[in-house]
């Protein structure tokens, strides 16, 4: 009788066990630059996959489960990128809410690739991350963002039109996401029967561009396509303005911070950008983006997409039935769309989000806004 309630009592703990078991936190990585001069790009993705797991834990988690986040910083370099996800791999976590610089999430993805981690960047638009993970037979590297040569192909024939027969200039800031997006935009901008009167790269980091505003001056610049960040941008808007220089300046989506007007200040009145179609305006991010508003930050930005990014996330482990992450990526990829802050989105096989659109904005007295096209 003394070994059979001992048994008993086994295999009672044992099934107890189970549903604690099941109940256990699922872990999600959220990895961007959250200390250096792109720091709001990370804050942004922190508190965008935050409030989305406050919410999915407040409707019950997922199939149970609580969502857990673990924060990392790569700065935006490659090296430490590379570090980050070994360690991520080496904790055992499975999913990835990040990178953010194309420069960082490239090597990174071989990291996750062979670990079988689910990584998912929300601000990542160099198309080579998702076309080398689909060459390499990667399935579980995706992307809820768009790409450079789709934002290319929509802004590159505009500029040539818009700006016909006036002086463009291309630069960038040699990056995998400032020369790729730049180059993207360059092409067809060629192909739409503009061509610039000068291509060149800059020294991200300099604080000095002055020897640059004097040869767009020399060149007598109308118009400078810039593919960069808000630092580099701000800056040579400012000292521009200085030397009496104007110009109409262009770039991608990573001036979509409250930093480009603080670096630039009134030099950076009229500036242009590219960007997703505002997922603030989707009435889906309504609750969302009130939430995060009350709680004393403004969800621009890569905000609502690192948001999506833990949606899509709960609803493949959901949809999989299982947590591994190949399950949950080919769960995503089946075509269904997914519902997330962003509207509803679907996945490629290489998993590129599909039907992007795109706004141009422009900034006026500190503040951003779509125009008319």
């Amino acid at each position: 009788m003394k070994k059979m309630s001992i048994l008993s009592a086994a295999v009672f703990g044992l099934m107890m066990s189970a549903p604690v078991a099941f109940a256990d936190d699922i872990t999600f990585a959220v990895v961007g630059p959250m200390t250096g001069q792109l720091a709001t790009i990370g804050d942004q993705f922190k508190q965008g996959a935050q409030a989305a797991a406050d919410a999915i834990n407040a409707a019950g988690g997922v199939d149970g489960r609580q969502i857990k986040l673990s924060i990392q910083d790569d700065q935006c370099d490659p090296k430490q990128a590379v570090s980050v996800a070994n360690r991520i791999v080496a904790d055992g976590v499975k999913f990835v809410d990040g990178h953010a610089c194309s420069g960082s999430s490239i090597p990174a993805s071989a990291v996750y690739a062979e670990a079988g981690a689910l990584m998912m960047s929300p601000a990542s638009s160099n198309p080579v991350l998702t076309d080398a993970a689909a060459k390499a037979g990667w399935p579980t590297i995706m992307r809820l963002y768009t790409r450079d040569d789709a934002q290319g192909a929509f802004i590159g024939p505009w500029i040539a039109k818009k700006f016909a027969a006036k002086n463009v200039v291309v630069l960038h800031d040699k990056s995998a996401y400032g020369q790729g997006v730049a180059d993207a935009v360059r092409a067809t901008m060629n192909a739409g029967g503009l061509k610039e009167v000068y291509y060149d790269g800059i020294n991200a980091g300099e604080k000095d561009y002055s020897a640059l505003v004097t040869k767009l001056k020399d060149l007598k610049a109308d118009v400078v396509y810039f593919g960069g960040y808000h630092p580099e941008a701000g800056l040579i808007l400012r000292q521009s303005a200085e030397q009496n220089l104007k110009f109409q300046l262009i770039m991608p989506d990573s001036i979509a911070s409250p930093e480009f007007w603080q670096v630039a200040g009134p030099a950076g009145e009229g500036t242009m950008f590219v960007f997703p179609s505002d997922p603030q305006a989707k009435p889906e991010a309504k609750a969302a983006v009130e939430k995060i508003k009350a709680g004393g930050f403004v969800p621009e930005g890569f905000t609502l997409f690192s948001y999506a990014v833990v949606q899509a996330f709960a609803e493949g482990v959901k949809r999989a039935g299982s947590d591994d992450p190949g399950k949950v990526a080919e769960a995503l990829k089946n075509g269904t769309p997914i519902s997330t802050v962003v509207g509803n989105v679907t996945f490629d096989e290489k998993g590129d989000l599909k039907n992007a659109s795109y706004d141009i904005n422009q900034w006026h007295d500190g503040k951003y806004a779509p125009i008319a096209q």
